[in-house]
């Protein structure tokens, strides 16, 4: 089950970030507006849209949201090569992202520090 949902959430993240799918989704709101008049712009003609996109916006979510844990985890992993690759890198900044805010903090400024130093402003 894990497998076919990511790969169904790889395909749909592929498929609507296409430009294809901008236009599609942009010609139903204008098919919507155009029979705005021939509904008399009425309640139920507004909740058709409502709904409609409340519930794309929901399953996106967690589809979008799928593609992006894994792809972030994919590049974590191929930084974490990297500095284990690097003999002058420091291994402790593998997994930083499981660091706490205060540690992330300190190697932050550490970094600043040494950029501004790397430019010649104290």
């Amino acid at each position: 089950m894990n497998e076919f949902f990511r790969r169904f959430s790889h395909q749909v993240a592929q498929v609507t970030g296409s430009s294809s799918a901008f236009i599609a989704a942009f010609s139903v709101i204008i098919v919507w507006l155009l029979t705005g008049p021939i509904f008399g712009f009425s309640d139920t003609w507004q909740l058709v849209i409502n709904t409609g996109t409340t519930i794309v916006t929901f399953l996106m979510v967690f589809l979008i949201q799928n593609a992006q844990n894994r792809d972030a985890k994919a590049l974590h992993l191929k930084l974490d090569e990297l500095i284990r690759a690097v003999k002058e890198a420091r291994n402790e900044v593998i997994d930083l992202e499981e660091g706490t805010d205060a540690e992330i903090e300190t190697l932050e400024r550490e970094f600043r520090a040494i950029h501004q130093t790397s430019r010649g402003t104290p």
